[in-house]
């Protein structure tokens, strides 16, 4: 049983990462830049900075990645009649159940707290969470535990009554190193073997309908009455 829960925003509880990715790559072939899925992939999951770095080093120096990341910015900034980044399938649905469980609920992912706070109002979900935590507000973003720590904190619940919700190995190493368990459902990269061995893995969140009453069952309903 657990008493609140953690959920990461990007390629979790939004449809951005993939978005995210063919923005990076289009921007830098449009600047004469090859960036491949293969070299992008390992920045999913990084906060800001360590991600830039990364991107910066990947597309030859600081000046070429100022250049990508502005068509970046325009790219994803572009009018669309659908949000740019929907919900995923059962983001609505286990925000919901947790919400009528009345278990208190956190996003801790490592984007900045401002985007995390439009994001999350765009697709009408911001209600659902006690708390906001973002990566620009911790020192080191993930895979340390301080993003999910920080979030914790901010519930008023310990880190070990917590069930955090993952979809990269970054955010399940930070999770984990909070002393949190951890459900996996993977986006744009298969969970590795390693992995595997200690997670619960998921295809969509559909499925953690079913485990609802099991991981937030009738003792948080007495805790509340």
């Amino acid at each position: 049983m657990f008493a609140a829960a953690i959920f990461d925003m990007d390629g979790l509880l939004l449809d951005s990462e993939r978005v995210i990715m063919q923005a990076w790559l289009d921007a830098a072939r449009e600047c004469g830049v090859h960036l491949s899925p293969a070299d992008y992939l390992p920045v999913v999951g990084k906060a800001d900075v360590e991600s830039d770095a990364m991107l910066a080093s990947l597309l030859g120096g600081p000046n070429m990645f100022c250049r990508v990341m502005t068509r970046v910015e325009e790219l994803l900034a572009r009018q669309t009649s659908e949000p740019i980044f929907p919900l995923k399938p059962g983001a609505q649905e286990i925000l919901s159940a947790l919400h009528v469980r009345q278990v208190p609920c956190a996003v801790a992912s490592s984007t900045h707290i401002r985007e995390i706070e439009r994001r999350l109002r765009t697709v009408g979900v911001r209600d659902y969470f006690s708390a906001v935590s973002g990566g620009n507000e911790v020192f080191r973003g993930k895979p340390d535990p301080a993003v999910y720590e920080l979030s914790a904190n901010r519930l008023g619940v310990s880190p070990e009554a917590c069930l955090a919700f993952e979809d990269s190995e970054h955010g399940i190493a930070a999770a984990t190193a909070a002393g949190m368990r951890v459900v996996m459902v993977p986006d744009l990269k298969l969970p590795s073997a390693h992995a595997t061995e200690r997670l619960i893995i998921l295809n969509t969140l559909h499925e953690a309908l079913e485990y609802v009453p099991l991981w937030f069952g009738s003792d948080i309903m007495l805790k509340r009455t």
